[in-house]
């Protein structure tokens, strides 16, 4: 049973990453519906784990299941990303503030200052692919140095719409040297204990993110698409 158990596992592991992919390049594009059996076709596996993976895409806003119609990609939402960005800005911004309390050393910090560092680097390069990698590795870390299982599972549940919607608008922003700026000082303030900087210059950072996020979705009417 062990081994049917990790056999499924694995399956359905495979199925969440290949659903993911086929979403985020846009093959299966927002509003469009899918058979279990189709996707299961296609992915050489039984219709269990394509289920199974449609349930937790569903969990993370990406998917709905429809009884007897199967499996619907669900279109970017600005009103849903200025939700996910309103609970994000809060929570992330106290897990600055928490971090910073931890009496952190330098030692403690290379992995957050490595992904600016990274940023910083991708931005000369001119490859915002590279950035927006970089970027989910310092929010990642940030969420993670504030030591809150609970901030760290929420956030996580919401990365996945965040990242859709930034794939969509990412070469239509401006080249985002105001937010690196913003996560160094981030970076120094949780460096330095200073709770108070760190929870404000992160909160105002992430509203600017979803201002604009927001502007680039409604004004090249990429929300229902």
């Amino acid at each position: 049973m062990k081994n049917l158990d990790d056999r499924v596992l694995s399956s359905t592991q495979r199925a969440v990453q290949s659903l993911r992919e086929l979403i985020f390049c846009g093959e299966l594009p927002a509003g469009s519906d899918h058979l279990e059996a189709e996707l299961a076709e296609r992915f050489g596996m039984s219709r269990t784990p394509v289920r199974e993976a449609a349930l937790v895409l569903e969990s993370q806003g990406l998917v709905e299941m429809r009884p007897r119609k199967g499996i619907r990609i669900l279109p970017v939402s600005a009103d849903d990303m200025r939700e996910i960005y309103d609970v994000l800005t809060e929570l992330e911004s106290l897990a600055a503030q928490q971090a910073a309390l931890q009496g952190y050393q330098a030692s403690d910090l290379k992995n957050l200052e490595a992904a600016i560092n990274d940023m910083d680097d991708a931005i000369k390069a001119g490859d915002l692919e590279a950035w927006a990698q970089a970027d989910d590795r310092f929010h990642t870390e940030l969420v993670r140095l504030g030591k809150n299982a609970r901030i760290e599972a929420i956030v996580a549940m919401m990365s996945d719409q965040v990242r859709r919607a930034r794939a969509l608008t990412l070469f239509m922003r401006p080249l985002p040297v105001k937010s690196n700026e913003d996560h160094r000082m981030v970076f120094e303030a949780i460096k330095r204990g200073d709770a108070d900087a760190a929870h404000r210059i992160h909160k105002s950072h992430r509203q600017n993110a979803k201002d604009m996020l927001i502007a680039l979705l409604r004004t090249n009417r990429l929300s229902r698409i």
